[in-house]
Protein backbone atom coordinates (compact mmCIF):
# COMPACT_ATOMS: atom_id res chain seq x y z
CA UNK A 1 0.00 0.00 0.00
CA UNK A 2 1.61 3.38 -0.85
CA UNK A 3 0.42 6.50 0.87
CA UNK A 4 1.92 9.31 -1.49
CA UNK A 5 -0.58 8.90 -4.05
CA UNK A 6 -3.20 10.85 -1.56
CA UNK A 7 -0.81 13.37 -1.30
CA UNK A 8 1.02 16.36 -2.70
CA UNK A 9 4.13 18.21 -2.51
CA UNK A 10 6.25 18.32 0.06
CA UNK A 11 4.42 15.71 2.00
CA UNK A 12 4.21 13.67 -1.12
CA UNK A 13 7.53 13.41 -1.95
CA UNK A 14 8.44 12.81 1.70
CA UNK A 15 5.86 9.45 1.95
CA UNK A 16 7.35 8.82 -1.39
CA UNK A 17 11.38 8.78 -0.01
CA UNK A 18 10.53 6.32 2.97
CA UNK A 19 8.46 3.74 0.72
CA UNK A 20 11.49 3.57 -0.96
CA UNK A 21 14.56 3.89 1.15
CA UNK A 22 13.16 2.72 4.52
CA UNK A 23 15.21 3.63 7.49
CA UNK A 24 18.27 5.09 5.31
CA UNK A 25 15.41 6.98 3.79
CA UNK A 26 14.07 8.64 7.64
CA UNK A 27 17.48 8.79 8.28
CA UNK A 28 18.40 11.24 5.12
CA UNK A 29 15.15 13.31 5.36
CA UNK A 30 15.66 14.21 9.41
CA UNK A 31 19.13 15.04 8.90
CA UNK A 32 17.84 17.33 5.90
CA UNK A 33 14.86 18.99 8.21
CA UNK A 34 17.84 19.78 10.88
CA UNK A 35 19.65 22.09 8.08
CA UNK A 36 16.55 22.88 5.90
CA UNK A 37 13.41 23.18 9.23
CA UNK A 38 10.66 23.74 6.09
CA UNK A 39 11.06 19.98 5.48
CA UNK A 40 8.59 18.90 8.42
CA UNK A 41 9.83 16.19 10.88
CA UNK A 42 6.01 16.01 12.16
CA UNK A 43 4.96 14.35 8.99
CA UNK A 44 8.44 12.02 8.29
CA UNK A 45 8.26 10.77 11.92
CA UNK A 46 4.50 9.73 12.04
CA UNK A 47 4.74 8.19 8.51
CA UNK A 48 7.60 5.98 9.87
CA UNK A 49 5.62 4.79 12.55
CA UNK A 50 2.47 4.53 10.37
CA UNK A 51 5.01 2.42 8.28
CA UNK A 52 5.65 0.02 11.32
CA UNK A 53 2.52 -0.29 12.80
CA UNK A 54 1.49 -1.41 9.05
CA UNK A 55 4.86 -4.02 8.84
CA UNK A 56 6.83 -1.98 6.10
CA UNK A 57 9.38 -1.00 8.75
CA UNK A 58 10.97 -2.38 12.18
CA UNK A 59 10.05 0.08 14.08
CA UNK A 60 13.43 0.60 16.32
CA UNK A 61 14.97 0.34 12.83
CA UNK A 62 13.08 3.81 12.10
CA UNK A 63 14.04 5.17 15.52
CA UNK A 64 17.67 4.59 15.71
CA UNK A 65 17.62 5.91 12.13
CA UNK A 66 16.28 9.14 12.72
CA UNK A 67 18.14 10.15 15.92
CA UNK A 68 21.42 9.16 13.87
CA UNK A 69 20.12 11.34 11.07
CA UNK A 70 19.09 13.97 13.76
CA UNK A 71 22.72 14.25 15.02
CA UNK A 72 24.37 14.32 11.54
CA UNK A 73 22.02 17.79 10.48
CA UNK A 74 23.16 19.15 13.86
CA UNK A 75 26.69 18.40 13.43
CA UNK A 76 26.42 20.10 10.07
CA UNK A 77 25.17 23.59 11.52
CA UNK A 78 27.27 22.72 14.70
CA UNK A 79 30.44 22.85 12.23
CA UNK A 80 28.72 26.05 10.33
CA UNK A 81 28.89 28.04 13.77
CA UNK A 82 32.66 26.73 14.12
CA UNK A 83 33.35 27.62 10.93
CA UNK A 84 31.87 31.68 11.22
CA UNK A 85 33.54 31.42 14.67
CA UNK A 86 32.55 34.29 18.00
CA UNK A 87 35.56 36.72 16.90
CA UNK A 88 33.88 37.24 13.43
CA UNK A 89 30.46 37.46 14.52
CA UNK A 90 31.57 40.31 17.32
CA UNK A 91 33.21 42.20 14.45
CA UNK A 92 29.88 41.94 12.38
CA UNK A 93 28.07 43.23 15.22
CA UNK A 94 29.73 46.09 15.46
CA UNK A 95 29.31 47.41 12.58
CA UNK A 96 27.02 50.22 12.22
CA UNK A 97 25.34 48.87 9.14
CA UNK A 98 24.42 45.68 11.04
CA UNK A 99 20.90 45.86 12.62
CA UNK A 100 20.44 42.70 14.25
CA UNK A 101 21.85 43.17 17.12
CA UNK A 102 24.89 45.10 18.82
CA UNK A 103 28.27 43.65 20.69
CA UNK A 104 26.95 43.97 23.77
CA UNK A 105 23.67 41.66 23.00
CA UNK A 106 26.36 39.43 21.59
CA UNK A 107 27.87 39.02 24.81
CA UNK A 108 25.14 39.06 27.07
CA UNK A 109 23.99 35.52 24.54
CA UNK A 110 27.41 34.04 24.89
CA UNK A 111 26.85 34.19 28.94
CA UNK A 112 23.97 32.76 29.30
CA UNK A 113 25.22 30.02 26.31
CA UNK A 114 27.97 29.74 28.69
CA UNK A 115 25.59 29.53 31.37
CA UNK A 116 22.98 27.36 30.25
CA UNK A 117 23.84 25.88 26.64
CA UNK A 118 23.35 22.39 27.83
CA UNK A 119 19.64 22.95 28.77
CA UNK A 120 19.13 24.91 25.33
CA UNK A 121 20.63 22.58 23.28
CA UNK A 122 18.85 19.87 25.02
CA UNK A 123 15.75 21.17 25.29
CA UNK A 124 15.93 22.91 21.53
CA UNK A 125 15.29 19.30 20.02
CA UNK A 126 11.78 19.78 21.82
CA UNK A 127 10.80 23.13 19.80
CA UNK A 128 10.45 23.45 15.79
CA UNK A 129 12.78 25.33 14.18
CA UNK A 130 14.64 26.03 17.28
CA UNK A 131 16.16 22.64 16.83
CA UNK A 132 18.08 23.35 13.83
CA UNK A 133 19.18 27.25 14.85
CA UNK A 134 20.42 26.01 18.61
CA UNK A 135 23.11 23.33 16.38
CA UNK A 136 24.70 27.21 15.61
CA UNK A 137 24.98 28.48 18.49
CA UNK A 138 26.72 25.49 20.58
CA UNK A 139 29.55 25.70 17.28
CA UNK A 140 29.95 29.30 17.68
CA UNK A 141 30.73 28.88 21.43
CA UNK A 142 33.09 25.71 20.51
CA UNK A 143 31.19 23.72 23.02
CA UNK A 144 32.76 20.26 23.47
CA UNK A 145 31.77 18.01 20.30
CA UNK A 146 31.50 14.84 23.12
CA UNK A 147 29.08 16.53 25.37
CA UNK A 148 26.99 18.71 22.17
CA UNK A 149 26.50 14.99 20.58
CA UNK A 150 25.14 13.31 23.50
CA UNK A 151 22.87 16.22 24.27
CA UNK A 152 21.40 16.24 21.29
CA UNK A 153 20.98 12.47 20.63
CA UNK A 154 19.46 12.32 24.21
CA UNK A 155 16.90 15.23 23.39
CA UNK A 156 16.57 14.10 19.73
CA UNK A 157 16.04 10.57 20.89
CA UNK A 158 12.55 11.57 23.19
CA UNK A 159 11.21 13.63 19.95
CA UNK A 160 11.81 10.82 17.83
CA UNK A 161 10.08 8.58 19.86
CA UNK A 162 7.07 10.73 20.82
CA UNK A 163 6.54 11.24 17.21
CA UNK A 164 7.34 7.54 15.65
CA UNK A 165 4.93 6.65 18.99
CA UNK A 166 2.11 8.54 17.70
CA UNK A 167 2.09 7.76 14.17
CA UNK A 168 2.18 3.93 15.18
CA UNK A 169 -0.83 4.24 17.63
CA UNK A 170 -3.17 6.46 14.76
CA UNK A 171 -2.56 4.26 12.00
CA UNK A 172 -4.14 5.77 9.08
CA UNK A 173 -4.45 9.29 10.77
CA UNK A 174 -0.80 9.94 10.91
CA UNK A 175 -1.17 13.02 9.22
CA UNK A 176 -3.29 14.83 12.38
CA UNK A 177 -0.25 14.85 14.46
CA UNK A 178 0.89 17.81 11.93
CA UNK A 179 -2.36 19.39 12.46
CA UNK A 180 -1.34 19.61 16.43
CA UNK A 181 2.03 20.31 16.07
CA UNK A 182 1.93 22.99 13.27
CA UNK A 183 -0.04 25.75 15.55
CA UNK A 184 3.28 25.39 17.74
CA UNK A 185 5.65 26.27 14.76
CA UNK A 186 3.72 29.10 14.18
CA UNK A 187 4.23 30.58 17.27
CA UNK A 188 7.85 30.16 17.28
CA UNK A 189 8.44 31.48 14.44
CA UNK A 190 6.20 34.61 15.41
CA UNK A 191 8.22 34.52 18.32
CA UNK A 192 11.76 34.56 16.26
CA UNK A 193 10.36 37.36 14.35
CA UNK A 194 9.38 39.60 17.55
CA UNK A 195 12.73 38.81 18.64
CA UNK A 196 14.89 39.86 16.05
CA UNK A 197 12.58 43.14 15.16
CA UNK A 198 12.93 44.14 18.27
CA UNK A 199 17.01 43.60 18.35
CA UNK A 200 17.05 45.83 15.28
CA UNK A 201 15.11 48.65 16.46
CA UNK A 202 17.35 48.54 19.89
CA UNK A 203 20.40 48.28 17.62
CA UNK A 204 19.43 51.47 15.05
CA UNK A 205 18.32 53.19 18.32
CA UNK A 206 21.35 52.68 19.53
CA UNK A 207 23.16 53.69 16.56
CA UNK A 208 21.16 56.76 16.40
CA UNK A 209 22.21 58.36 19.69
CA UNK A 210 25.80 57.60 19.05
CA UNK A 211 25.61 59.69 16.14
CA UNK A 212 24.20 62.62 17.89
CA UNK A 213 26.18 62.51 21.01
Amino acid sequence: MSTQQDLGGLAGWVVDVIDKLGPLGIGALIALENVVPPIPSEIILPFAGFSANRGDLNVVAAWVAATIGSLIGAWILYGVGALIGYDRIRTLAGKRWFILFGASDLDRGERFFEKYGGWIVFFGRFIPLVRSIVSVPAGVERMPLLKFSLLTMAGSAIWNAVFIAAGYELGTRWEDVEGWVQPASYVVVLLLVVGIVWLAVRKLRASRSSRTA
